[in-house]
């Protein structure tokens, strides 16, 4: 071997076989059939809930200066309502930072992250360009799903690490090989190109209070679709770049992987509120005694929130000085339902941000590690309040949204009203929730996507998006 060769094999065997065989045969399964229709549906509704995160999120400022920046750049023909038009590689970056700006996204419990909003981010720019259809799409994104989503529960992430910029690009670059037609081989090739270059990507940035998280999911949803594409011009990988990784690089579990039949998107979670989900079921807690709580919060003298550890580790940030340290705050999550009410991205802002009472709230609560729950990798919360009328508890096991109790049909569209307000009409956004939900799967993307935009002029017909692009071969059958 050259001296300056940097290359050594694990010092340990390799014993991740059972694991890459689920994953091949999940990439087999999913690459040659349809999607059955309860996994369209929940497709369906993770896009829906996704695109709601991001027209909340595009309204930060850093959001709005990177979409400005990309449209003066590399205009192109994806444009957001009443936004500038931009190449697919600025839409994937912008549609990516801004689902993750408010905390407000998808998750998938057995995976510790997100397999889904990097797919969003990923794949409806490129089959909008395209001309792909709904169908092609949630094809597309249950099969990435579901090797990301697996790939979360394996590859988990040594202390200090952060999983949005690392495991998810595995599941964009298998979602986008689908969308562009990729045989089941070439799918796992897309996927071992991202293990060969899966990054460190810390949690430092929420300890410190800065933004710089928020660009992860971006960097893994254009991982992927270079990695896609890279497999579709026959670039190759050794077939094990998994196996290496995980033995080397990642804090990875030999728990057996859920078979490939399994249906794990089933499984995926959407947020009520705009935190981090360790945050929930804290804040649900906050809520009932809210109701109780017949003088307001004034009388409130202690807290006491009781929660499972790992919920303590990467939620445990105090006296929070920006909005994504407060995001991930179990003690800022509980304050500010107490004061408020709510979690929304306006709780974010500097006028409820900065509330006295809401500090005063924050500053009382005390965190302590529930063994029961944590022994029993259960998720949960007990949330104990004095006030001048005694004490007060509830504790909390599920909370909407979770796979156990799902965000109906109605709350799922009124998340998505809410936080398009600012971007379109009530009256649009109910049009679009239902032609997204009940639309045939061979709709395309752009018919779809247009509902969004503002009505093209009569006399510029020309203005519409996408006018002049190609049909695609990626059309739903």
């Amino acid at each position: 071997m050259p001296a300056d060769c940097l290359y050594a094999e694990p010092k340990a065997p390799l014993t991740w076989d059972a694991h890459l065989q689920v994953l091949r045969e999940v990439i087999a399964l999913h690459a040659g059939r349809p999607t059955p229709p309860a996994a369209s549906l929940q497709a369906r509704r993770l896009l829906l809930d996704t695109l709601g995160c991001a027209l909340a999120g595009r309204r930060a400022d850093e959001v709005q200066q990177l979409e400005t920046g990309f449209s003066r750049l590399e205009p192109g023909a994806f444009c957001f309502p009443e936004g500038r038009g931009m190449a697919m590689h600025g839409a994937t970056q912008v549609l990516a930072m801004a689902a993750t700006w408010d905390e407000a996204c998808e998750g998938h419990a057995l995976a510790h992250g997100r397999p889904g909003v990097p797919l969003v981010a990923a794949l409806l720019p490129l089959g909008l360009q395209l001309g792909a259809s709904l169908g092609a799409f949630t094809d597309a994104f249950v099969l990435g799903y579901e090797v990301g989503a697996r790939a979360g529960a394996w590859l988990r992430i040594r202390p200090g690490m952060h999983v949005d910029g690392n495991w998810p690009a595995l599941g964009v670059a298998a979602g986008v090989a689908r969308l562009m037609g990729l045989p089941a081989t070439g799918i796992m090739q897309a996927v071992n190109i991202v293990a060969c270059q899966l990054p460190t990507s810390l949690y430092l940035p929420v300890v410190a209070g800065r933004t710089a998280r928020n660009t992860y999911l971006a960097h893994s949803a254009l991982l992927g679709l270079q990695a896609a594409f890279a497999s579709a011009a026959g670039v190759d990988a050794p077939h094990d770049a998994l196996a290496h990784y995980a033995g080397a690089h990642a804090a990875a579990t030999p728990q057996p992987l859920p078979a490939p039949a399994v249906m794990l998107l089933l499984d995926a979670y959407f947020k009520p509120f705009a935190a981090v989900r360790h945050v929930h079921y804290g804040a649900v807690a906050a809520l009932r005694i809210r109701e109780q709580l017949h003088s307001g919060t004034q009388d409130i003298r202690s807290i006491v929130l009781t929660v499972y550890e790992e919920a303590t580790v990467y939620c445990g940030n105090r006296a929070p000085l920006t909005p994504i340290q407060a995001q991930f705050s179990l003690s800022f999550g509980v304050a500010a339902m107490l004061r408020f009410g709510n979690i929304d991205p306006p709780v974010y802002a500097t006028a409820h941000f900065n509330d006295p009472e809401l500090r005063r709230l924050e500053a009382l609560v005390v965190l302590q590690v529930d063994p029961d729950l944590t022994a029993r990798r259960q998720r949960g919360a007990t949330l104990l309040v004095q006030s001048g009328s005694g004490p007060l508890q509830e504790s909390v096991g599920t909370i909407a949204g979770d796979a156990s109790q799902p965000l109906d049909r109605a709350a799922l569209c009124e998340k998505f009203q809410r936080y398009a307000a600012h971007s379109i009409s009530t009256g649009r956004a109910t049009e679009f929730c239902t032609a997204l939900l009940e639309s045939p799967p061979g709709i395309e993307l752009r018919s779809l996507w247009q509902q969004l935009l503002p009505r093209p002029s009569p006399a510029d017909p020309a203005s519409a998006p996408f006018k002049t692009l190609p049909a695609s071969t990626a059309a739903h059958p």
